[in-house]
């Protein structure tokens, strides 16, 4: 099944990052570019970066000037996010660009990349929460509650997965269909941000 493909892949670039656990360190993707595996390694890396720029900002003694900085990275992190999920849904879009679509087909909400950039997510849940779980500093309450929301989460990547895998084999049978809206954000374009365009006179 795609869904424990992927997952095993986002698992292994959480790993790789928490080596050194640092968010400047460079990626070191270890799979040719030409592979999807390569994408969703990339993609979970992002993640992985980005979930620790939003534990770092919420510093409550962070500098000011610092923080500014990191809210820069952090857009260019969300760009960067959804520019991957464009890339892998591409590569679903050539790999069944073959199937015939039967006339009663229908669209789904998600594309097959947006529901993996959830299982992403839910995979840097899990780490963390299993880690606070097992915290052996923490008290035993905050163990055992980090416990019970651990046990949700798993079960929602139960869920998440068979959706996942659910929605590529209507795909590949032709039920469903993929159409893909390229995002549009504007708060980074400099012609459809007003506060950007302005300061451009």
């Amino acid at each position: 099944m795609f869904s424990k493909f992927a997952y095993s892949i986002f698992e292994q670039s959480i790993k790789d990052y928490h080596v050194y656990d640092n968010v400047d360190q460079p990626i070191d993707n270890p799979y040719p570019k030409e592979k999807i595996e390569h994408l969703l390694y990339f993609k979970n890396w992002i993640d992985t970066v980005q979930w620790h720029f939003e534990d770092i900002i919420r510093d409550p003694n962070i500098d000011p000037i610092a923080a500014l900085v990191l809210k820069r990275r952090i857009d260019a992190s969300n760009q960067e996010r959804t520019d991957m999920v464009e890339y892998i849904d591409s590569y679903f879009l050539q790999k069944y660009k073959e199937v015939k679509v039967k006339d009663n087909a229908k669209i789904n909400s998600e594309s097959p990349a947006w529901t993996l950039d959830r299982l992403s997510i839910l995979a840097l849940k899990i780490y963390h929460m299993n880690d606070e779980a097992t915290r052996t500093e923490a008290s035993q309450e905050h163990r055992d509650k980090c416990q019970v929301k651990l046990n949700v989460l798993l079960e929602q990547r139960t869920d998440l997965s068979t959706a996942i895998d659910d929605l590529i084999t209507d795909i590949e049978n032709g039920d469903k269909f993929m159409k893909v809206y390229k995002q549009m954000k504007m708060y980074n374009d400099d012609d459809l941000n007003p506060v950007l365009y302005q300061n451009k006179k």
